[in-house]
């Protein structure tokens, strides 16, 4: 049997099924598949598997767009060195697909530029690989904008956006001013995310005991973290800050005294990034000093008119 089909007419046949990568691939691939004799069988998997593997793609891409990361970054991507107390091997069951599947959460605690974010992004994005939708939003965003649907009147229709993804990323918890209000708007949010056991990660830089405080009100703060930790644990990142590491401000050796001399004899980090002057101003006091005005003292350091 000889079926006597045009390009352009198996073209249209493609487009009717939906199949844009294979017609934009089956020619190359013909030549392929006619140069190297590939079976019948051999041509259709590498065809159907080629389209399969597009298809993942641009999901992917789709969905990593409707997340709204501030970036991508993954769980390759941290480096786990500066880290004492959480190791690869504390988050590999975050990695996993029942990670979303059961519900579970996560809260990264820590002071900034520890990496919260980063792994929270990260095994976010992991869930989106294993066919999960999420969501990042940060505290105050979402705060703010429930806040104003309850206001207009459209609090169920805002609710809907954070509750119906299957991953959500609540950045930011402490680090702002929230209104009155919200605890009750987060409360919302957490609350019906616990009854449908949809997975949440919050990062924050305050203990959870001081939650309260920070969304102004103590029984509703509670009541969140009761409902998080009840399918969650919560991981505290120590370390330097992975922003100002290498300025070694998180190093407690450090001295302030040599940090200076250092910073004023051109050598070291400067936080300013302003290179010292070639010929550094005395900083004798000429009225407490026992050398003549006209001297320049030979230290670069506070004279204390000894």
């Amino acid at each position: 049997m000889t079926i006597d089909l045009t390009d352009a007419q198996l073209d249209a046949l493609l487009k009717r099924l939906h199949l844009a990568n294979t017609r934009r691939a089956w020619r190359e691939l013909v030549q392929r598949a006619e140069l190297d004799e590939w079976s019948y069988r051999d041509f259709l998997a590498l065809l159907v598997a080629d389209e399969i593997a597009h298809r993942q793609q641009t999901r992917m891409g789709r969905m990593v767009r409707r997340a709204r990361f501030p970036f991508l970054k993954t769980i390759d991507d941290f480096n786990f060195t500066y880290q004492s107390t959480v190791r690869l091997s504390l988050l590999g069951s975050a990695l996993a697909a029942d990670f979303v599947t059961e519900g579970r959460c996560l809260i990264f605690g820590g002071k900034p530029g520890r990496g919260k974010t980063h792994l929270a992004v990260a095994i976010a994005y992991r869930a989106i690989q294993n066919g999960f939708d999420a969501l990042f939003v940060t505290a105050a965003e979402l705060i703010d904008d429930l806040s104003a649907a309850f206001r207009s009147g459209r609090l169920a229709d805002a609710l809907a956006r954070y509750v119906h993804p299957a991953v959500i990323v609540v950045d930011e918890v402490g680090y702002l001013t929230y209104g009155t209000d919200a605890a009750n708007m987060l409360f919302h949010v957490v609350n019906d995310r616990h009854r449908k056991k949809r997975t949440m990660i919050f990062t924050t830089n305050k203990p959870l005991a001081a939650w309260g405080g920070v969304l102004h009100d103590e029984d509703l703060a509670h009541a969140i973290v009761d409902r998080i930790l009840e399918r969650g644990r919560m991981l505290t990142l120590d370390g330097p800050s992975l922003r100002t590491k290498h300025l070694g401000l998180d190093d407690p050796t450090a001295n302030p005294a040599l940090t200076q001399l250092a910073s004023l004899s051109g050598k070291g980090a400067r936080i300013s990034g302003i290179q010292a002057p070639d010929f550094p101003e005395p900083t004798t006091h000429p009225a407490r000093c026992p050398l003549s005005k006209r001297q320049i003292c030979s230290r670069y350091i506070p004279c204390r008119g000894r």
